[in-house]
């Protein structure tokens, strides 16, 4: 189970008071509440999250605990117990092991015999959580990285397409297993930084593009730069303002489906002239005649 930092989950520093992690969920409470938020499941579980921060938090032996202890914190002594008894082990063969396990949690049992002598399960280790900062440019191939967690260097490859607040685990990297426990695992968490133009939703980009009134109304072409490469774009005859067309695959690649892109949609904004030289506005005036003939 990976770790939950209910500090986070308020939104509070590690070293608030009491009343600061009061004030910030009561905050919280009101924003997320069922009630102020009928059939939006997400609040519903927002609002569960913040609760079960609070029970800990607010209370001062639990929060002790849990700053002690981490994901353990439920276990508190007896965990703590379990890894002294660990280390006084090396001291005792099997044959010179406890032989009273009575007092301790079935937690301490399931390390250890009755007889002292070590079972082969024990504690897994700590999982780590980590984030890792990119540019949405950096999301449209396979990134190779190396990352340092607890002093070892872990090569990667971070699949193209990887969206902002996606986590990925990598099974086995956290901290070491207590009692020949399986190692904890690493959670690595992307922040991505839109560095361009485009509005991103999922895989699919969009944009706006000016067009002027003459290619509008005759029809035309129009260059756009895209993450892929520059596309020309034809334009219609009488394309009309806020007209929109899709560039098929021209999105961002989808996570872990090789070949397979979001679209780019382009909304075309139709620009009225600012300014008329006197021919220009004699050529309207003789339109303007023109189209009126036809309507009557």
């Amino acid at each position: 189970m990976a770790f939950v930092d209910y500090y986070e989950r308020l939104g509070v520093a590690k070293t608030a008071s009491a009343d600061e992690i009061k004030k910030a969920y009561r905050k919280l409470a009101r924003k997320y509440h069922p009630d102020l938020n009928p059939n939006d499941e997400q609040a519903s579980q927002k609002f569960k999250e913040i609760n079960e921060a609070n029970e800990v938090l607010s209370d001062a032996k639990k929060r002790q605990q849990y700053d002690q202890y981490g994901e353990h914190w439920e276990q508190g002594e007896a965990y703590a117990k379990a890894r002294q008894q660990q280390s006084q082990q090396n001291y005792y063969d099997s044959s010179q092991g406890f032989n009273d396990f009575d007092g301790y949690s079935d937690f301490f049992g399931s390390m250890f015999g009755k007889d002292g002598r070590r079972r082969s399960s024990g504690f897994k280790g700590e999982d780590i959580q980590a984030s890792l900062r990119l540019n949405l440019t950096d999301v449209l191939t396979d990134q190779k990285q190396t990352l340092t967690v607890n002093g070892k260097n872990i090569r990667l490859t971070i699949p193209a397409g990887v969206v902002d607040q996606q986590t990925i685990k990598i099974k086995g990297h956290g901290g070491k297993g207590y009692n020949n426990g399986p190692n904890g695992d690493l959670y690595i968490r992307f922040d991505i930084v839109n560095n361009t133009a485009f509005e991103v939703k999922g895989a699919d980009l969009y944009t706006t593009v000016p067009l002027n009134l003459y290619d509008a109304i005759l029809g035309g072409e129009v260059l756009l730069e895209t993450l892929s490469g520059t596309v020309k774009i034809p334009v219609q005859e009488l394309t009309q303002n806020k007209r929109k067309v899709k560039l098929k695959g021209k999105g961002l690649p989808v996570y872990k489906k090789e070949g397979v892109n979001g679209d780019l949609y382009v909304t075309f904004d139709v620009q009225l002239p600012t300014a008329l030289s006197a021919k220009e506005k004699t050529l309207f005036e003789e339109l303007k005649t023109i189209q009126s003939s036809l309507n009557q």
